[in-house]
């Protein structure tokens, strides 16, 4: 079979009405290739951030009762609602942590970085969608063929998968992910997708499809909330809003705080997370003192932050969470694409709005340049792109085993420096060499 005959298969593939609302991408004949070395090199990061996800919820648990800092949990807790806090806080919810683990990895020039963590990904269907058709292509795609779908069967076997309006772009998948999970388990209701409609009664097992900042606009938000309470329902990821915050690399990276993560993930695990973890600050306007500066940047406030050239500027700022520009690529700023004037406003709204939302600035790591072809429709050829890697290793903890279930590869055009899903943007499944 030629390329474009390939490419040609995989797009008469997709699903009916397609696997994302109102949205396309470019279609390889090729899943992206990795090393053997690397891919076992995944199946560690995914224990490694289990071991995070963990430590993240004790040390947020020990502020609350005293044993850390008082101040990391009043951090963790700004803008959220107190009745949303004490819920999360429950006993019961103790050692929760969420079920699905997406970071998303930058390949670069000398290995690669964690650019975020996310607990409540999309792309799920699509990954498996992806999977199961380029492995019948014959290649050698990670996780296998039925990798994601296996994974995501372990978290539960069988349930409500709930979808708010906010999530709708994701809702195609999810109905193709329901409905072959019950084509493989012969059992047409054994998952159920359904919107975020007001609701009386909900399966056993539940899927919490929508960020935690959007519960004023899910209708059946506090039945579930009352029906996880209960115990009539399990979810995940959990109503933990300190556990979507991107503000833990920050914390991570805090001299204070080294001893803890030292101790609770293991020396061996610490050092490997320092390696990959971007260095990330806090943008807190708490005055230092006059002999001291900020870490790293060599400077004594944040107006001389803000004074940085563009050339210094090698940044990402961002805010945290709960707020409804903290997901997707939305309320990213690029610090050194931006003029003078627009950075320093940036960096002085982050600054005013600590309190509430508070922001973080992470090191920019470029990602390296691949080549990956792919099906020029308008001219009905395989071309080769130039381009940027972020990929999306999806993880399902079950016990003590952390597998790699499978990795969407995102490659978008070499001059892009924000790399997520655009209609210019290659999506396929990662295999193995």
């Amino acid at each position: 079979m030629t390329p474009l005959e390939k490419a040609k298969n995989i797009a008469d593939a997709l699903p009916e009405g397609g696997l994302f609302h109102e949205r396309s991408w470019r279609i390889s004949p090729d899943a992206f290739a990795i090393s053997g070395e690397f891919a076992d090199e995944l199946d560690h990061l995914g224990y490694r951030l289990v071991r995070f996800q963990q430590a993240c919820n004790q040390l947020y648990y020990l502020s609350v009762k005293g044993k850390q800092p008082a101040w990391i949990a009043d951090l963790l807790d700004r803008g959220k609602p107190r009745e949303l806090i004490e819920f999360a806080r429950n006993q019961q919810f103790r050692n929760d942590i969420p079920s699905v683990i997406r970071p998303d990895v930058i390949l670069t020039d000398d290995g690669y970085v964690l650019a975020e963590l996310d607990s409540v990904p999309g792309g799920i269907g699509l990954t498996a969608w992806l999977s199961s058709v380029y492995a019948g292509l014959g290649e050698d795609v990670l996780g296998g063929a039925n990798g994601m779908l296996a994974g995501f069967s372990s978290v539960f076997s069988g349930g409500d998968i709930v979808v708010s309006d906010e999530a709708s772009t994701y809702l195609p998948e999810m109905n193709w992910l329901a409905a072959e999970l019950n084509a493989v388990e012969n059992s047409p209701d054994r998952w159920r997708v359904t919107d975020a409609s007001d609701r009386a009664s909900f399966a056993s097992q539940v899927y919490r499809f929508f960020e935690l900042f959007d519960l004023a606009n899910v209708p059946c938000s506090d039945s579930l909330m009352t029906a996880a309470l209960s115990g009539e329902a399990r979810v995940t990821a959990p109503f933990k809003p300190w556990m979507e915050e991107k503000m833990w690399f920050a914390l991570f990276w805090l001299k204070p705080l080294e001893a803890f993560w030292r101790s609770e993930l293991s020396e061996r695990v610490f050092v490997a997370l320092r390696k990959v973890i971007p260095y990330t600050w806090l943008v807190d306007p708490s005055p230092l003192p006059m002999h001291a500066v900020l870490p790293r940047l060599d400077a004594h406030s944040w107006d001389d932050v803000a004074a940085f050239s563009q050339k210094q500027r090698d940044f990402v700022l961002k805010v945290s969470g709960f707020h409804e520009t903290a997901w997707g690529s939305r309320g990213v700023l690029m610090a050194a694409d931006v003029p003078q004037t627009e950075w320093r406003d940036a960096l002085n709204d982050a600054l005013a709005a600590y309190p509430t939302h508070p922001h973080i600035l992470q090191e920019f790591h470029k990602g390296r340049l691949i080549e990956q072809s792919w099906w020029n429709r308008d001219t009905d050829a395989v071309v080769t792109m130039k381009g940027r890697v972020r990929l999306c290793p999806y993880y399902f903890p079950n016990g003590e085993r952390v597998k790699c279930a499978g990795a969407l590869a995102t490659i978008c055009p070499a001059d892009k420096k924000l790399l997520h899903g655009m209609e210019d943007a290659i999506l396929v499944p990662t295999a193995v060499q």
